[in-house]
């Protein structure tokens, strides 16, 4: 690390005590990542932070997207992030009067709104969808039985996987994959926000989204396959219940300096859980308002102690931190990349979004494939449908808790928006009936068609998929 990646004591109190400070975890890490490089970078050039020019940014610009000197460059949507980290801090120090200008220059552009707004000069204009991958449900099962489970590429169990915690990991993805909630919003949740099977035969499982959690800060519904409820079950009832009785006998709990005990929870439509910390303090949290650093703090008296209410634990009975889940994902495409290099051309990759992806298009191709084939509708009764329940791209908005449906068009599914979904649903290749397992063939055939469309959706030839 360079001299200029050492925060002086202006940094400091910008990480401390601007609106920095309020960021997300996971950006914080981001930008903190973002600063180090354009510090490194004026280091070379024999400049603090605090000096650095426009020129200095162009020039920045010009060697992190697309100088060949640059063994790493990065993509539209990696150099925009980095610039909002660096706006973000000059606005700053300009308003402290450390600097005089910003290094960060502005234009006038239109917002979505028809407003005038200002923007970064260098934002890039290439980094919408710039990292958008698919995977269809077979490419991801496949990935998650050799990368996360330990199969050889027989798809069988192999003798010699030493991994651990499998059952975590794999509940975890195909949490991921089939409710598309963001990788914080799933790794922070609470015991007490995972739906519970019930006797009923559904297909699906509602629970909520606290707004503080969600990138909107806005609280929405999401939606878990009864299979993936199944595993998150049998997780907590085995290797997360021997984690937790581990810990407790090694005392674990009891020596962490921070703890709030929920001694009980009231209310109905907003849950208010009641707390009490080593000091005795007695206190209150609304669940919809705790944030993700307070939910880790959060246990309640078991059998034989303070049981955690995060869900997900490391082998130590400890909350397994949501940045932590990236390594996971990074070691489990490594492992199909050695394990499957022999037997598949293009081995299947996976990353926590990539999952919400993949939720977004295989919901986009199944609501069309409801409208459009399986109830028959003719054209006034689709008009009809659609002023009742609205279009199945407002619908995957609505899944996806976005705000604005061009985010969900232009972002999420740019590239197959340009395909010929319509044409693909309406013709599957024969005649529906009305078995699940027909619907289920339709929809495979329907992504299979579109990932030989485009090299943005894995996929898996027939001869390789284990169904």
């Amino acid at each position: 690390m360079s001299p200029n990646c050492q925060v002086d004591g202006r940094l400091s109190q910008f990480l401390a005590r601007s609106s920095f400070s309020r960021l997300e975890p996971e950006s914080k890490r981001s930008y903190t990542t973002d600063y180090c490089v354009f510090f490194d970078f004026l280091w070379v050039r024999g400049k603090n932070w605090d000096e650095a020019t426009s020129s200095d940014l162009w020039d920045f610009e010009d060697w992190r997207t697309r100088s060949i000197r640059n063994p790493e460059k990065v993509g539209g949507a990696r150099w925009n992030r980095g610039l909002a980290a660096l706006g973000r801090l000059y606005s700053w120090a300009v308003k402290q009067q450390y600097v005089s200008v910003s290094p960060v220059e502005t234009r006038e552009a239109i917002g979505r709104q028809g407003q005038v707004v200002e923007v970064p000069a260098a934002r890039a204009k290439d980094a919408r969808s710039s990292n958008v991958r698919w995977l269809t449900p077979r490419a991801f099962r496949r990935w998650v039985d050799v990368g996360l489970r330990g199969f050889s590429a027989d798809g069988v169990p192999d003798a010699a996987w030493a991994g651990r915690l499998a059952d975590r990991n794999s509940a975890f993805a195909n949490l991921l994959f089939s409710s598309g909630v963001r990788l914080t919003e799933g790794a922070s949740l609470l015991t007490l926000e995972i739906p519970n099977l019930t006797m009923d035969e559904r297909r699906y499982y509602a629970s909520r989204l606290a707004p503080m959690v969600t990138k909107s800060k806005r609280a929405r519904t999401f939606y878990v396959a009864s299979p993936v409820v199944g595993e998150l079950e049998t997780y907590c009832e085995s290797t997360r219940a021997a984690s937790i009785r581990r810990a407790q006998r090694q005392g674990r709990y009891e020596k962490l300096p921070q703890l709030r005990l929920v001694t009980s929870v009231s209310g109905h439509r907003v849950k208010v859980l009641h707390w009490r910390d080593r000091d005795g303090t007695v206190g209150k949290t609304a669940l919809a308002q705790a944030s993700v650093e307070e939910r880790a703090l959060l246990f309640a008296e078991g059998p034989d102690g303070p049981e955690p209410l995060w869900v997900w634990l490391n082998e130590s009975g400890m909350p397994f931190q949501p940045s932590s889940w990236e390594g996971i994902f990074r070691i489990a495409t490594d492992r199909c990349q050695k394990v499957l290099a022999e037997t598949i051309a293009e081995p299947p990759f996976c990353t926590p979004h990539m999952c919400r992806h993949s939720f977004a298009l295989y919901m986009l191709v199944v609501l069309h494939h409801v409208m459009d084939v399986r109830l028959g509708l003719t054209p006034q009764e689709r008009r009809d449908f659609l002023l009742l329940y609205g279009d199945p791209w407002r619908m995957v908005q609505d899944l996806l808790g976005h705000a604005d449906v061009e985010t969900t068009r232009k972002i999420y599914l740019a590239p197959v928006s340009d395909l010929q979904l319509h044409s693909l649903i309406a013709t599957p290749g024969r005649a529906p009936d009305d078995s699940t397992d027909s619907a289920v063939d339709d929809v495979s055939w329907i992504l299979a068609q579109l990932a030989a469309e485009t090299s943005r959706i894995q996929d898996l030839r027939d001869d390789w998929a284990v169904l």
